[in-house]
C-alpha cells in the first residue's frame, strides 16, 4: 500500500509504503492515515494486503480484527474493512483488490455529490469556519466538509475560509490550510480559542465539519473541539453544517453516549517540537474526539442529500439508500465468518 504520509504536511509531501499489515497499522495508529472515509479506504487496502500474503481464511480475518481495532471511534474504519471481508469471502484475494478500489471510487462520488448538496447552504461571499481537516486527505478525494466548500466554489461562489488550527496535532493549520492554498481557495488559520471573538465580531456566516461517527440518534463524534464550535454556533446564530458519507452513520450506536472516544498518547500535547511544555508528573488528558448533541446540528449532508429532522427517521432513510447497491451494513462486526 502506498499512502500520503500525513504526518510530513505541509513541509514535505512523502509517502508511506505498507508492505504488511503491522506497518498499515501502525501507519493508522501514529496518524500517517487518518480522516474517517481515508480509514475505511485503507482497512480495505488492508484486508486486500492480508489475503495477498496467505492463502489461510483465518489468519486473513484475524489481520481484518486486528485492523479495525485500531481506532475505536472511526465507523468507517470497520465498514471498509467489511466490505473487503464481504468480497473475500465470496471471491478470494482477487475480488478484495476489486472491492478495495470499490470504495476509494465510491467514496469520490459520495463526496463530490455531497459538495452538490450543499451548495444551496453556502451563500455567496461566505465566510466558512472548519475544524480538523475533512479534504480530499481525509477522504480518497473531494472531500467532506471542504467538499461543501469546493462544491460551492464549483458553482461560482466566492467562498473564504477560516481553518481552525485543531489542537493537538494542529491538523487544521497543517493539512487543511495545505489543502485549500494549492486549491487557490481564500484560507485564514485561527488559533481554536479564537473562534468565539470571530463569531461574535460577525466574521463568520457557516461552520462545516466532518464526522467520526454519527448515532442513530443525530449525535456526531467529530475531532475534539467539534462540541464547543457548536455551542457558540447556536449562541450566535450561525448555521452548523455536518457533511459524511452514509458509511459513518452508524444505526447500531443509539447515542453518542455509546460511541468510544479514543484517547491519544500525552506527548501529543506535552512535547511541542521536541520540547517538553507541561512538567513531568502532571498529568494529561488528550481525547481525540468529542460529541456534538444532535441538538446543535443545523443540517447533515450526506451523498444521499441533506437530512434535518426527525434524525432517526431521516438518518436510517440516508443510510438505507446509500447502500441500497449491496454494500455490506457498517455495523456488521469484521470478525463476522
Amino acid at each position: 500500500m502506498r499512502l500520503v504520509d500525513q504526518r510530513a504536511l505541509p513541509e514535505r509531501l512523502v509517502f508511506l509504503e505498507c508492505a504488511t499489515v503491522a506497518s498499515l497499522c501502525s501507519a493508522i495508529r501514529s496518524l500517517a492515515v487518518r480522516g474517517a472515509p481515508a480509514l475505511g479506504a485503507a482497512g480495505a487496502f488492508g484486508v486486500a494486503l492480508a489475503a495477498h500474503h496467505t492463502d489461510r481464511p483465518t489468519t486473513v480475518v484475524a489481520a481484518a480484527r486486528r485492523i479495525a481495532a485500531t481506532r475505536p471511534t472511526a465507523v468507517n474504519l470497520r465498514w471498509g474493512v467489511e466490505q473487503a471481508l464481504m468480497a473475500y469471502r465470496s471471491g478470494g484475494a482477487r475480488a478484495v483488490l476489486g472491492a478495495a478500489r470499490r470504495v476509494v471510487a465510491d467514496d469520490i462520488a459520495a463526496n463530490e455529490a455531497i459538495g452538490r448538496h450543499a451548495v444551496d447552504l453556502v451563500d455567496d461571499g461566505a465566510r466558512v469556519l472548519t475544524h480538523c481537516n475533512a479534504g480530499h486527505l481525509a477522504t480518497c478525494g473531494y472531500g467532506t466538509a471542504l467538499g461543501v466548500v469546493r462544491g460551492a466554489v464549483a458553482a461560482g461562489k466566492r467562498v473564504s475560509v477560516y481553518a481552525g488550527e485543531t489542537r493537538p496535532l494542529l491538523q487544521g493549520a497543517r493539512l487543511t490550510a495545505w489543502e485549500l492554498e494549492r486549491s487557490g481557495i481564500e484560507t485564514t488559520v485561527i488559533v481554536d480559542s479564537a473562534a468565539a471573538g470571530l463569531m461574535a465580531a460577525g466574521g463568520i456566516d457557516l461552520v462545516v465539519v466532518g464526522a467520526d461517527r454519527i448515532a442513530a440518534n443525530g449525535d456526531v463524534a467529530n475531532k475534539v473541539g467539534t462540541y464547543g464550535l457548536a455551542v457558540l454556533a447556536r449562541h450566535h446564530r450561525i448555521p452548523f453544517v455536518v457533511a459524511a458519507p452514509t458509511s459513518t452513520i452508524d444505526l447500531a450506536t443509539p447515542t453518542g453516549a455509546d460511541i468510544p472516544v479514543e484517547q491519544r498518547p500525552a506527548d501529543e500535547i506535552a512535547v511541542v517540537g521536541g520540547r517538553r511544555v507541561v512538567p513531568r508528573g502532571v498529568a494529561v488528558s488528550n481525547p481525540a474526539f468529542d460529541v456534538t448533541p444532535a441538538r446543535f446540528v443545523g443540517a447533515l449532508v450526506t451523498e444521499v442529500g441533506i437530512a434535518t429532522r426527525p434524525w432517526r427517521s431521516t438518518l436510517a432513510a440516508h443510510r438505507r439508500s446509500g447502500f441500497a447497491t449491496g454494500r455490506a451494513d457498517p455495523t456488521d462486526p469484521p470478525d463476522r465468518t
